[in-house]
């Protein structure tokens, strides 16, 4: 590969290299000339030595996002091209999920070295989650690759509100197609992309939903914070004697209703705050056999990490009281700030306090769909710790 031409170039403060594909704002040398958000840039250190090339954008918080470290490797529309292609191969060729599911996740952001960007599919649907001015400008190509390796599929793409506001870019989203059934393991499911719930179906959950329904056989279930009901649909349809699904979300609620009648299985799904239906169960003497407990992210923001890890201790603690001796507990977590090890700390306290032996049997996170890169530790955000409690 030729190298490529100049480019403007930043300075960081320091001689180290980052070691992270984010680059704080205050970690580098505002440049002197104004650069559009998403800009391609070279990256030195403060030496002047070649670090990398990603994108600049000198109105957010991470000003860098370093995509590659080869002096010779240019950032433009072929090497879009060629990351999409590769991760598109290591989920069909090497992961093999179409043996599995027609619901995956196409792009993971940095773990698959497109920062800034996602995409799922939802059988021939393609829902593209824009995060950085870059890669927005990429739109297209990004958008006519994935036609490429998806002919014949609908693409709805959008950035929430508060990363346009960061980012200083607007997006006119593509029209969101209607709900559409997908399926996992042999069971049927239905998804609205970009409604909602961002789905109404979470495939990052796919490989523990299938556990805990083997977990789950002749038990009986509850699935707090259940979502479209994955979890008690996937445990009824593997044996399990009764499910009970809550959530607060009466509209979602419908969704799992219809999703258990697509599978022709029987499950109970009832609309009420987590802690108030729990205390209730709890008032009554009800226990369950195999719970699982999957809140919604709780903070983005890195000073309520403490009030988050003190809200799953609640919910956890709660939830303890009405797991029968012998059961199994699912906690998860999906807030990419709270790591494993505090999470997993959450839950010796929680035995402690309770007076209630906790063995951790597996700890599990997202499918392999969703690869984390090894310089980007807050990509495994999911934490799906199984559990059976004495």
């Amino acid at each position: 590969m030729n190298t490529p031409a100049p480019r403007p170039t930043i300075r960081l403060k320091t001689d180290r290299a980052p070691g992270h594909p984010w680059v704080w704002s205050a970690q580098i040398v505002k440049p002197d000339d104004k650069l559009p958000p998403g800009s391609v840039v070279d990256i030195v250190h403060a030496k002047g030595g070649f670090v990398g090339r990603g994108f600049w954008n000198g109105h957010a918080r991470v000003a860098l996002r370093v995509l590659t470290t080869n002096v010779d490797e240019a950032v433009d529309e072929a090497w879009i091209a060629a990351r999409i292609a590769r991760a598109v191969d290591l989920r069909r060729t090497a992961l093999r999920l179409d043996e599995q599911s027609d619901a995956w996740r196409v792009v993971h952001s940095e773990g698959d070295g497109l920062s800034g960007l996602v995409v799922d599919r939802y059988a021939n649907h393609l829902v593209v989650e824009y995060f950085a001015a870059g890669m927005w400008r990429f739109r297209d190509t990004i958008h006519a690759e994935l036609l490429r390796h998806f002919p014949g599929s609908s693409l709805y793409w959008f950035a929430e509100q508060h990363v346009q506001r960061q980012e200083s870019f607007d997006v006119r989203s593509g029209e969101a197609p209607d709900v559409v059934e997908v399926h996992e393991h042999g069971l049927r499911f239905l998804a609205a992309p970009g409604l909602g719930h961002k789905t109404g179906f979470f495939a990052d959950q796919r490989d523990n939903r299938r556990r805990f329904a083997e977990l789950a056989r002749g038990r009986r279930v509850l699935d707090l914070c259940c979502n479209a009901g994955g979890f008690a649909v996937h445990a009824m349809a593997a044996g399990a004697r009764e499910a009970i699904g809550v959530d607060a979300d009466a509209a979602i609620l419908e969704v799992a209703r219809a999703n258990a009648t697509l599978n022709g299985v029987e499950a109970t799904f009832e609309q009420g705050d987590v802690f108030e239906w729990l205390r209730a169960a709890i008032a009554r003497g009800e226990t369950y056999d195999a719970i699982v407990l999957d809140p919604p992210k709780l903070t983005r923001d890195r000073n309520q990490v403490v009030a988050a890890l003190k809200k799953y201790f609640a919910m956890n603690r709660t939830a303890l009281d009405v797991v029968a001796p012998g059961g199994i507990l699912l906690t998860c977590s999906c807030t990419g700030l709270v790591s494993e090890g505090d999470f997993v700390e959450m839950i010796r306290r929680v035995s402690l306090n309770a007076g209630r032996e906790i063995q951790i049997l597996q700890s599990a996170g997202a499918g392999a769909d969703h690869p984390v890169a090894s310089t980007v530790p807050e990509g495994r955000y999911l934490k799906a710790i199984f559990c059976r409690v004495d």
